[in-house]
C-alpha cells in the first residue's frame, strides 16, 4: 500500500505540500526508496525533516556555523576539524608520543564521535523531533547538513551565519559511497554490484544527489556571498589540529571502533582509507572516461577541477 504522507518540497519557496506518492520515486541500491524534489533525491524521513526545519529553525546571526557536504565527501573529517578549531582544545607538545595517556587528556574526540560533536541537522536533530529545543546549545552553534544549497531555509541563507563546504574527487566519492553502503548490507545480500552503483552515481540517483549539481549550487552561492561560504583556517592550530583529526588517529580511537550512530549505522563504517586515488582499484578505463566527461561538462564554466 502506498503511503499518503504529506510532505513539502525541501525548498523555502515551496507553494504547498505534496503527497509522497506525487514525487518521482526510485529505489536506491535495495537500501531505501528515494524521492525527487527540486532536482535532488531524498528519503522520506529527509523530506519530513526538511519540512520541520523550514517551519521551525531560526539561524543566529554571526553565531551559527553550518558545515555542508554531499555524502561521502569528507563529512566526518570536516566535523572533527571544525569542532577542534572552534573549541581550541589544548594540546601538549609531547601528546603525540604519550598515547597511553590519551584517555585522560581534555579531548572530546577521544570519547565522542565527530558525528555526536557536530550533529547533522536533518538526520540527528529534526528527524526524531520536529520541534527540538536548541536554546541550550553553546555559542557558536555548529551544525552539519547534506542538503543542497537550494534546500536550505531562508533563515540560513539570509542570515549572517557562515557555511563551510567540502567536496571531493567524484571518483573517490563514488567508491567511498559503494564501500559505505556495502558495510550495512547483510552477508546474504553481498556487495552491491559495482557497475550498477556506478550507473546510479552517474545518474545522480542516491540520497542528496546528483553530486555535480550539489557542488555547483554551493560554488555559485560562494561567488555571490564570498563572506558567507568559506574555508575555516587558524594557522596557529593547523599542525596540532591536523594530527588530532587525522584519519589514522580517529579510526583507531575506541569510540569510533565500536557502537552505532543515532540512525543505526556502525561508527566504524565512517572510516576506511581516506586516501586520494583509490578509485583506480575499481574503475575500468571506460568508467573513468565517462565520469571525467560528465565532470568536464558540468564544471567547465566554474573553473573547478575535482579530478586532481
Amino acid at each position: 500500500m502506498e503511503t499518503k504522507n504529506s510532505v513539502e518540497h525541501p525548498s523555502s519557496n515551496s507553494p504547498k505540500p505534496l503527497l509522497l506518492d506525487q514525487y518521482p520515486k526510485k529505489n536506491f541500491w535495495d537500501f531505501s526508496d528515494i524521492f525527487q524534489s527540486q532536482g535532488f533525491w531524498y528519503t522520506n524521513p529527509h523530506l519530513e525533516a526538511a519540512r520541520d526545519i523550514l517551519a521551525h529553525f531560526e539561524a543566529h546571526d554571526n553565531d551559527d556555523i553550518f558545515l555542508a557536504s554531499s555524502i561521502k565527501t569528507g563529512t566526518t573529517w570536516l566535523k572533527a576539524l571544525c569542532f577542534s578549531i572552534i573549541h581550541d582544545v589544548k594540546v601538549d607538545e609531547e601528546e603525540e608520543e604519550e598515547e597511553e595517556e590519551e584517555e585522560e587528556e581534555d579531548d572530546p574526540l577521544v570519547k565522542n564521535t565527530p558525528s555526536s560533536c557536530v550533529q547533522t541537522i536533518e538526520n540527528q536533530v529534526y528527524m526524531t523531533n520536529p520541534t527540538p529545543d536548541l536554546s541550550g546549545m553553546p555559542s557558536p552553534r555548529l551544525f552539519h547538513t547534506h542538503f543542497p544549497y537550494s534546500a536550505l531555509p531562508d533563515s540560513i541563507k539570509n542570515s549572517k551565519c557562515k557555511i563551510v563546504y567540502v567536496t571531493r574527487n567524484p571518483k573517490d566519492t563514488m567508491v567511498s559511497m559503494w564501500h559505505f553502503f556495502n558495510s550495512v548490507r547483510t552477508p546474504e545480500q553481498g556487495p552491491y554490484p559495482f557497475v550498477k552503483a556506478f550507473e546510479s552515481f552517474c545518474d545522480g540517483l542516491y540520497q542528496f544527489g546528483p553530486f555535480f549539481d550539489h557542488v555547483l549550487e554551493y560554488s555559485e552561492a560562494s561567488l555571490k556571498k564570498s563572506d558567507k561560504i568559506l574555508p575555516f583556517v587558524n594557522e596557529e592550530l593547523v599542525e596540532k589540529v591536523l594530527w588530532r583529526c587525522s584519519l589514522d588517529r580517529l579510526k583507531n580511537l575506541e569510540v569510533n571502533k565500536n557502537g552505532s550512530t543515532a540512525v543505526g549505522l556502525p561508527t566504524n563504517s565512517f572510516y576506511r582509507l581516506g586516501v586520494v586515488g583509490d578509485w583506480k582499484n575499481n574503475f575500468s578505463p571506460e568508467m573513468e572516461e565517462r565520469l571525467d566527461q560528465i565532470s568536464s561538462m558540468k564544471l567547465e564554466k566554474t573553473g573547478l577541477d575535482l579530478n586532481k
